[in-house]
């Protein structure tokens, strides 16, 4: 028996609602109560394997207080070129990453930082850390 993969168009959404959901600060539980869904479903619904339907998503976008075009912006189109692939088959690498607990925490306390020259020093940091984990792993 196969299983069949998630559609990206699904997944991207799914990745939006749960990185809104961090945002608010919100638990799945939450999310789920509200929806009058278990946990579990919305967990279904952010990984992308069970698809949203319209109202639902509109009943998701006013619980996290975004229109629903949020839920699509940035994400694959679904539009086949004449080569027969869609653009954007997945999330980019800052979507996926703003989706993480981690990457939300580190976005909000980056741009609390007020000294530009800081920032700065700190990405280059973060930077040197990336390349030298790199060179270690070649």
């Amino acid at each position: 028996m196969s299983t069949k993969a998630p559609n990206p168009v699904d997944k991207y959404v799914g990745s939006r609602v749960r990185m809104r959901r961090i945002m608010l600060g919100m638990s799945q539980e939450k999310l789920g109560e509200a929806l009058g869904l278990t946990f579990q479903q919305v967990q279904k619904y952010e990984k992308g394997t069970n698809r949203v339907g319209a109202s639902r998503l509109q009943q998701i976008s006013e619980i996290l207080q975004v229109p629903v075009s949020f839920l699509f912006d940035g994400g694959p189109s679904g539009v086949r070129t004449a080569d027969g692939f869609s653009e954007g088959a997945s999330p980019s690498y800052v979507s996926d990453f703003l989706a993480t607990a981690e990457g939300l925490a580190l976005t909000r306390a980056f741009t609390r930082i007020a000294d530009a020259k800081l920032r700065r020093s700190i990405v280059e940091l973060v930077e040197q850390i990336a390349a030298r984990e790199a060179s270690e792993q070649a």
